[in-house]
């Protein structure tokens, strides 16, 4: 019993110092995403403020595909040393019921980290829709079942899902047309070869600004404070709500003390005047949690999403 005893203290002590001298190499950042999203951007920005307070750099590397599937499963199999950290969003709550055959289970091989933004979407339709409200909108959709049709970034993505839990919560038949990325959305929605898309309100915001797309709501239980004469979704679906999500993961059984090390580092970012102005610039609003607390969000998110997947019918395999 004392051997163990000793044995115990002395591997507490030598993570105590690991953490203390962590990080000593270079820290990789990986983003399940193409360079340019709000993945990345937000990332980048927070990459910035570690390599300044940890004294190595913090570089985000890009593995896309699957939707942030090969990142995860990439992450999830390295040393877990706190070298490689997974950029997490909320494709990784998605993904647990949207593809039946992963090669892993995220909550339980994923050690939380820290949270890092939210984001919310804009509900946008071509002006040639008659509808000036949500109200009038959910109308003239069951007035015209199945002849609205919504883009979205692809099969799965996550504002595919904001669009469905709307479906869902109003019962209006719109039917979705997946594109690679937001981009080409825009154009056929523009074009009025679609009617509507839930998009990031950084990417939005210009073409309601300019009329090219009329903003109906946002996705945010309230209204946002620089978009303050766009209503919430809300107010019109009571209960409705449905802002994507970022935050940071590590390999499971990654030493506590690197976790609570970067989690603490991080969430000061998260209060950095400077990291705020530039998330600000994306409409992202900082998510400050305790490594305890990221999880407890990761699976209550997951369990959300996937009763909208299930509802949907959609599946990735």
């Amino acid at each position: 019993m004392r051997r163990l005893l000793v044995l115990i203290f002395t591997l507490a002590l030598s993570s105590v110092a690991f953490a203390a001298d962590y990080p000593t190499r270079p820290v990789r950042l990986i983003v399940g995403f193409a360079p340019g999203g709000p993945t990345d951007i937000l990332a980048r920005h927070m990459a910035q403020y570690l390599s300044s307070k940890l004294g190595q750099q913090f570089v985000v590397e890009n593995k896309p595909g699957a939707t942030g599937n090969i990142a995860t499963e990439y992450v999830l199999n390295q040393p877990a040393d706190g070298y490689t950290i997974l950029v997490t969003s909320t494709a990784n709550a998605i993904n647990m019921s949207f593809y039946t055959k992963l090669s892993f289970d995220f909550l339980r091989d994923a050690a939380p980290v820290a949270g890092l933004a939210s984001i919310s979407y804009l509900m946008l339709i071509n002006p040639r829709v008659p509808a000036k409200s949500i109200g009038e909108f959910i109308a003239y959709a069951k007035q015209n079942p199945g002849k609205i049709n919504f883009g979205s970034g692809g099969i799965g993505s996550s504002n595919q899902l904001a669009a469905e839990l709307f479906k869902a919560m109003t019962g209006t038949d719109l039917v979705h047309v997946p594109y690679r990325g937001n981009a080409a959305a825009y154009t056929d929605l523009i074009s009025g070869n679609i009617q509507l898309i839930f998009a990031d309100v950084a990417s939005g915001r210009p073409h309601a600004q300019s009329g090219a797309l009329r903003p109906l709501g946002v996705t945010s239980p309230t209204r946002l404070a620089t978009l303050p004469d766009v209503p919430a979704i809300a107010e019109a679906v009571p209960g409705y709500a449905a802002d994507g999500w970022y935050g940071f993961a590590a390999p499971k059984n990654t030493p506590r003390a690197v976790i609570e090390k970067l989690n603490a580092t991080i969430n000061a970012g998260l209060t950095d005047p400077d990291v705020m102005a530039k998330f600000a610039q994306l409409e992202a609003n900082p998510q400050v949690f305790t490594p305890k607390e990221y999880g407890a969000f990761l699976a209550s998110e997951s369990e959300r999403w996937g009763k909208v997947v299930k509802a949907a019918g959609i599946k990735g395999d």
